[in-house]
Formats: structure tokens, C-alpha cells, sequence
């Protein structure tokens, strides 16, 4: 079980980090939902060469190669609950990072959330 945690916050982290600089890359290149076809390509090309896209996708398949190696050993009804871990690094690193604002309601949210993965953790030895 202690495998599966260590592997597991390192997935979450790369992934929680290659969200963040998805969602900050994106926001610097701007809205692309009103774009048209050409616009649209355009992006795409810029996405492709943009740093903060490109580390992003990198940590995005960093986290994809984690969970498969913890998806071979472990439970899936264990493995799962711990990757919602991840909403918890979104709320503290957005403030941060991103600027955005998370509500009360949120951070309540977000406590469950902890304490679901933790009973589901706990289960996990039995």
C-alpha cells in the first residue's frame, strides 16, 4: 500500500502540475471557442511550440505512465478515489498560480473529498 501512495502523489502532482500550466498556457493564447477553422489551426500550431503546452502535455504523460504502473498492482476501486487527491492540489496551486478565486463551498467540497480518499485508503489494506 505504501507503493501505491508514494506512486500515486507523484501521479497527481504531475498531473495537477501539467494541468496548471495547460490552463495557463491556454489562457495566454486566448479564447479559441470563437475562432473560426483557420484561427483554430493557427492555435493548434502555436500550441505546439508554446513551453508552458508543451511541459504541460509532458507532465500530463508522465501521469498517464504512474497510473498505469499503479493500475497493475493495485485495485481500481482503491487506485481511483487517491487520484481525486487531485482536485485538492487544483484548488491551493490555482489560487497561486492562476489567480482564481475558490469559494467556501469549494473548499468544503474539497474536504470531503480528502476524506473519502482517506476512508477509501484506509480499506485498501483490509
Amino acid at each position: 500500500m505504501l507503493k501505491t501512495v508514494v506512486v500515486m502523489l507523484m501521479a497527481v502532482t504531475a498531473g495537477t502540475v501539467g494541468d496548471l500550466l495547460l490552463a495557463k498556457g491556454m489562457k495566454e493564447m486566448g479564447d479559441i471557442s470563437a475562432m473560426n477553422l483557420r484561427g483554430i489551426l493557427n492555435a493548434a500550431i502555436q500550441a505546439l511550440t508554446t513551453p508552458k503546452l508543451m511541459v504541460g502535455t509532458a507532465m500530463l504523460a508522465i501521469f498517464f505512465f504512474l497510473w498505469l504502473a499503479v493500475l497493475s498492482w493495485e485495485d481500481l476501486t482503491v487506485a481511483l478515489p487517491m487520484q481525486a487527491l487531485n482536485y485538492v492540489l487544483v484548488a491551493f496551486l490555482s489560487q497561486y498560480f492562476l489567480g482564481e478565486v475558490v469559494s467556501p463551498t469549494r473548499w468544503a467540497g474539497t474536504v470531503l473529498v480528502c476524506i473519502g480518499v482517506m476512508l477509501i485508503t484506509k480499506s485498501g489494506g483490509a
